[in-house]
């Protein structure tokens, strides 16, 4: 077989975007991958992957930024900005559902500390913290916003993994949304003495 025969057997338009798709499949059927596996799953080479990705770690920081991205649209998608805490309840229950339906990024994207190193990811995780934090200005315009964010994801970010990993047990999605929408309405509307 002749080197170009050979090569457009695994020729890629967009390789990078062909490897992330394959990556995604396997994390998401719960397949372990390797750069090698992610190659097989791609239909190229072995040393393909390394074209884009220096190791394994590269392409789950390229994975991630896929994920904070899918994230912020959850959160954006056909929403207007929350102006009331029942809103910024709604926008948590977007938060959560993410998590449980895509499970295996979800704790890929916030398993470890986010590659610093990477402006893509840094910048993803900007957003959606950008995204809150205007909520926060629009529901609390007298709070301090990027307090009000931090707890805000602290909230919608515990919850996610308090239903992931079945410490708190629903039989639907509309039994998880309830809870969440509860606990935002709880800590919102509840008053020191």
């Amino acid at each position: 077989m002749s080197t170009s025969a050979k090569r457009s057997g695994y020729h890629h338009g967009n390789l990078r975007a062909s490897l992330l798709t394959a990556a995604m499949h396997l994390l998401e059927v719960g397949e372990p991958f390797s750069l090698r596996a992610i190659a097989r799953e791609a239909g190229v080479s072995p040393t393909a992957p390394y074209r884009h990705f220096a190791d394994r770690d590269a392409l789950e920081s390229a994975l991630a930024v896929q994920g904070l991205r899918d994230l912020k649209a959850d959160l954006s998608d056909g929403r207007e900005l929350p102006a009331s805490a029942a809103g910024l309840g709604e926008l948590a229950v977007a938060y959560v559902e993410f998590a449980l339906r895509r499970p295996a990024l979800f704790r890929l994207m916030f398993g470890n500390a986010c590659d610093e190193g990477n402006e893509e990811r840094v910048q993803a995780a900007a957003e959606i913290h950008d995204l809150v934090q205007l909520a926060m200005k629009q529901v609390f315009p007298d709070g301090d916003p990027q307090a009000l964010a931090s707890a805000w994801w602290a909230l919608a970010h515990g919850m996610a993994y308090l239903h992931l990993d079945g410490k708190l047990p629903a039989e639907s999605s509309h039994e998880v949304a309830d809870r969440v929408r509860a606990a935002f309405a709880a800590i919102l509307s509840a008053r020191t003495q």
